[in-house]
């Protein structure tokens, strides 16, 4: 009797099993069902554009900036067609899409096509696949992201909520960004030109615009409206540049729901902290009295002794109920809140450490590629033929450098990447970057001037389709210790572990979290600290990793994954577009 017992507990059991499979199944179907093409046209352009009192003839999309907003649901696709009538090469970049055999379309310049050239065009084509949340679209070409950028909404299948206790009443995306009185490509060239730090911006903004605290700036200060009782959610990305930002708003707890994304479990802070390149959704309750509150954004700056800007941009949350709402008053002065020290560290660390993701993980635990990074600034001696009063600008009569593993990398120009991998075009790049630094020293201890100087190449590293990687981020004290946002195309990861000073092999894994870490597609590694990621190289292709503080790539902080195809059409990358750029 019972043995028939478990016979029967057995049945039941892959009876439920299998009608669960096929609830799955159906959903999964109805959802493919339902998804969407969305046909958008971009046309990169000079647009006279008024901040600070003064007018920029700035490169912006269809004339607008920040950008247009992109919606879309989880499975459906995106149609870009982008035209370029701008006289920069440009490309688009749609940062944090996953591109599951669509590299094609993941923009990077030189990395995953050639650029679009003035007077050309080229067509963005990718499907969303299991990603919901916040992301973003930049311009990847020189420093032209600081006006060319524009949010990347992912809302849920049709007919799916959100997995929220409560639904949002109303959304708002909210873009940080940076403003330069000047042409921002002129400023990265004469940087160049100089070997020294570029000019830091005159301005950080929401939605493109600076805030009261801005001369000639009030008029249009962003207004997000809400209501006393409901529940709001706010979509925050950092948009800037080359700089982290504390985010806050006054009299108000947030509470944080997602990143880069992926969902994370519920926790509640009064203080965001966003490296360039990441996302946090935000939900916002209108439980204070009807009135107006500034929302305020400011640089967490972690790097030693650097120039940095360090005003105050700001936003205005506004209760429609509120006496000045009615009256579309602007004397009534919003409530400000306290912001962090622009150095709080110990602020950033609590925020980072809050987050734990939610559902089912697939966190890889037998690893085939355990590789160590070290991420940082270095200093190039002047060349014989420069002139060293103008052209050598860094500490010391130096030039400014940063590298991966001693590797600065440089891209090509005559084929992208990608092209030069599907091809199989010699000359263009090599698959020796190291797994691990070429010297061990005190990585954020006193450095020796020795390893200041890094060796310049294209050099990438090569993963087989499959392989479960896990690499090590660990912050430099060379030239000075700096929070670095590290971002991965073409792939989330698990942030498994960070910490302070050099990583230990034999103590810090005793602290991974393998249950519930947070999937991310940008982490930020400490300041004179380290990090811990893993993933699944299951998307073929050639994948740019690289620090999102554009100064940094531009000096060199980078490298690419070269991902081989695996076993058949659904494992290797597709065949490239007919209109992919031409170099």
């Amino acid at each position: 009797m019972e043995v028939s017992n478990s016979i029967f507990a057995i049945n039941i059991h892959r009876c439920s099993s299998f009608f669960l499979g096929l609830l799955l199944l159906l959903a999964s179907a109805l959802s493919l069902a339902n998804a969407k093409t969305h046909y958008h046209d971009f046309v990169i352009q000079a647009t006279p554009v008024k901040r600070l009192c003064n007018t920029q003839n700035s490169i912006t999309v269809n004339g607008m900036f920040p950008g247009p907003t992109l919606e879309v649901n989880n499975g459906d696709t995106l149609v870009v067609n982008v035209v370029n009538k701008a006289k920069y090469n440009v490309t688009i970049h749609w940062h944090g899409i996953r591109q599951i055999r669509t590299g094609w379309a993941d923009g990077p310049e030189f990395v995953t096509q050639c650029p679009i050239r003035p007077g050309g065009s080229y067509t963005y084509k990718f499907t969303i696949q299991g990603q919901e949340g916040t992301l973003w679209w930049h311009a990847h070409s020189s420093w032209l992201r600081a006006t060319v950028y524009g949010a990347l909404i992912i809302h849920p299948p049709e007919g799916s909520s959100y997995p929220f206790s409560e639904q949002p009443k109303r959304q708002t995306a909210l873009l940080l960004g940076e403003w330069w009185n000047a042409n921002p490509i002129d400023v990265v060239r004469e940087a160049t030109r100089t070997g020294g730090a570029p000019n830091s911006s005159d301005a950080y903004t929401f939605n493109g615009q600076p805030g009261d605290l801005y001369n000639c700036s009030s008029q249009d200060t962003v207004i997000v409206p809400i209501d006393s009782g409901e529940t709001n959610l706010l979509r925050v990305v950092n948009s800037a540049l080359n700089q982290p930002l504390f985010f806050t708003v006054a009299n108000h707890q947030l509470t944080v729901v997602g990143a880069d994304a992926s969902y994370v479990k519920p926790f509640t802070t009064s203080v965001l902290m966003l490296g360039p390149g990441q996302t946090t959704d935000v939900l916002i309750s209108g439980d204070q009295s009807p009135s107006r509150y500034y929302m305020a954004a400011r640089a967490y700056q972690s790097a030693q002794n650097a120039p940095f800007d360090n005003t105050t941009t700001t936003a205005i949350l506004e209760y429609k109920s509120s006496t000045c709402a009615a009256k579309n008053c602007s004397s009534n002065k919003p409530l400000m809140p306290p912001l962090p020290a622009y150095n709080d560290t110990a602020t950033v660390t609590t925020f980072t450490k809050s987050f734990r993701s939610t559902g089912k993980n697939f966190v890889p635990t037998d690893i085939d590629e355990n590789l160590f990074f070290t991420i940082g600034l270095g200093l190039n001696p002047c060349p014989p033929n420069f002139n060293k009063s103008s052209q050598c600008q860094g500490p010391n009569g130096t030039r400014f450098t940063a590298s991966m593993n001693n590797v600065s990398f440089v891209l090509p120009s005559n084929f992208s990447l990608l092209q030069a991998h599907h091809q199989r075009i010699q000359g263009v790049f090599t698959t020796d970057f190291p797994a691990n630094p070429p010297r061990k020293f005190d990585y954020t201890g006193n450095v020796s001037r020795s390893l200041f100087s890094p060796v310049a190449g294209t050099k990438l590293y090569r993963l087989k389709y499959g392989s479960r990687v896990q690499i090590v981020l660990q912050d430099t004290s060379i030239v000075t210790p700096e929070n670095h946002p590290i971002h991965l195309h073409g792939y989330d990861f698990y942030i498994i572990a960070q910490g302070f000073g050099n990583y230990n092999p034999r103590t810090d894994p005793s602290n991974f979290n393998l249950v519930d870490p947070p999937l991310r597609n940008t982490v930020a590694v400490p300041v004179n600290g380290w990090a811990v990621i893993r993933f699944v190289a299951d998307n073929p292709g050639v994948w740019l990793m690289h620090c999102h503080l554009d100064v940094h790539i531009t000096w060199g902080l980078a490298t690419a994954f070269l991902v081989e195809n695996g076993v058949g059409e659904l494992q290797s990358i597709e065949s490239p577009p007919e209109d992919l750029p031409l170099c």
